[in-house]
């Protein structure tokens, strides 16, 4: 039986729990990890698309959240050439890329340490809610490597100014930090951590899952333009759409008649009575 370093689970709701399970080396992750996450977010993906999929909770078992990169993945990376080293990277980059890009929310949570392209990982979640004793690093440059691939995520959270000196100097950063920097949305006492989780997806579920979709879509496409006539029709076009659609029309409905929206009426349980 071929041995797996993660695991996806979707329960009733269309919450999907991607975890990755390596506790004994800290959550590290190596070629075979990253080759798993990126084939169970290209079913997330599809599963988005097409409704089945709410949300998606990014976390680890163990004490740490994730160390970054294996270290033996790593030897393994020094005996590959200039073109063996491009292939295994842009594995990584479409595993940032695929996380970033997904259609519904995505909700981090941060028990523990996560260092250099756990950060990435963090940084590409819509939402990242971290226990007290969660710790961040960008910590290449102290093995003589670069935050390379998961700069553009980490810069868009912590600003131009914030992650050249945290990518340069290999700081740790407390939760409060984080918080404070804009890596981390919530800190919590580190027993209530999944309390907050599951508080959060409730608020996430109340939420019409096609305007969620069209949101974060909207959204990026105005990161990269923020104020054009090309971006200022699409927000219009945007807006258009979902006030005519069912989705759209079910909300304002609901809103004026003093009800819940249909998409809510299975949320009165809570992620951890579905869990359990």
């Amino acid at each position: 039986m071929t041995q797996t370093y993660s695991r996806l689970t979707i329960d009733d709701r269309g919450v999907a729990w991607l975890t990755l399970e390596r506790p004994d080396v800290h959550n590290a992750f190596d070629d075979s990890l990253i080759a798993e996450l990126n084939a169970h977010l290209e079913r997330l993906h599809e599963a988005a698309r097409h409704g089945e999929v709410r949300a998606v909770v990014l976390g680890s078992e163990g004490k740490s959240f994730s160390a970054g990169a294996d270290l033996n993945w790593m030897k393994r990376m020094v005996e590959y050439d200039f073109e063996g080293n491009l292939a295994d990277s842009r594995k990584l980059a479409a595993l940032m890329h695929g996380l970033d890009t997904l259609p519904c929310p995505t909700l981090c949570r941060v028990q523990g340490a996560a260092f250099g392209g756990a950060v990435g990982l963090a940084a590409c979640c819509d939402i990242v809610i971290a226990s007290e004793k969660a710790k961040f690093c960008l910590s290449e440059v102290k093995i003589g490597l670069s935050p390379a691939v998961i700069s553009p995520y980490v810069q868009r959270s912590l600003g131009e100014r914030q992650t050249r000196r945290y990518a340069l100097t290999a700081e740790v950063m407390d939760a409060p930090t984080a918080l404070a920097l804009g890596l981390a949305h919530r800190v919590t006492g580190h027993d209530e951590l999944d309390d907050a989780v599951t508080a959060m997806l409730d608020t996430l579920l109340a939420g019409s899952p096609q305007a969620q979709r069209a949101t974060k879509a909207l959204l990026a496409e105005v990161a990269r333009t923020p104020d054009s006539k090309t971006t200022r029709e699409h927000t219009c076009r945007v807006i258009s759409e979902l006030r005519v659609s069912a989705e759209g029309q079910e909300g304002l409905a609901s809103f004026f008649e003093k009800r819940r929206p249909t998409w809510t009426n299975d949320s009165d349980t809570t992620a951890t009575e579905r869990r359990s």
